[in-house]
């Protein structure tokens, strides 16, 4: 291949094994068809599924780059973990797969877990919480882990989608998704 082709042949490649390992995050398999749900709430009062809080967007456009906080209940025995999947449902390359990030939260047993907030554009996370998938955002946009609402204002729709998972922790084990549930955050 001559010098360009073989560069955007490379870009191409290294931006497909980078989107996979993002989408799948840590490939969980479904362990029914039909899985039970969870009941999923906001910790904080101030997020109500309405608009996004003032002050909780990205620091793109004047807010604090946080995320809500959740109350996850019906968390199904076996669940080592909670992932969060955040989503911007108005813009296409962001809007499914965790796209504004997957936070992951350890879970040591219980139907019930509160699940902090985290920080945008950071590594640093609460304890027991851990960075699944980075947002799959670049340039201005680029996020170590979560992406706070970041679409200047225009209305978009953010939601999360709350997995209670196991975790595989030893070689040979399976990665399983036992109990799912969506929640708007809000717009923005």
């Amino acid at each position: 291949m001559k010098g360009i082709d073989m560069r955007i042949a490379v870009a191409v490649a290294s931006l497909a094994l980078t989107l996979g390992a993002c989408v799948t995050g840590g490939n969980y398999k479904p362990v029914a068809e039909n899985l039970p749900e969870l009941k999923v709430s906001f910790a904080d009062p101030t997020w109500t599924g309405g608009a996004v809080p003032a002050g909780k967007q990205c620091s793109n456009f004047g807010g604090q780059d946080e995320s809500p906080s959740f109350v996850v209940e019906n968390i199904p025995a076996g669940a080592n973990a909670i992932i969060v999947e955040y989503n911007d449902l108005d813009y296409g390359p962001l809007s499914s797969g965790g796209g504004h990030g997957k936070i992951g939260y350890w879970h040591n047993g219980g139907n019930k877990a509160v699940l902090p907030a985290v920080p945008g554009y950071s590594t640093a996370m609460p304890n027991g919480a851990f960075i699944e998938a980075k947002a799959l955002s670049s340039g201005q946009y680029a996020s170590q882990g979560y992406l706070a609402p970041c679409s200047g204002g225009r209305g978009h729709k953010y939601v999360a989608e709350v997995k209670a998972v196991y975790k595989a922790r030893k070689e040979g084990e399976e990665n399983r998704l036992l109990a799912k549930q969506r929640i708007v955050i809000g717009s923005y």
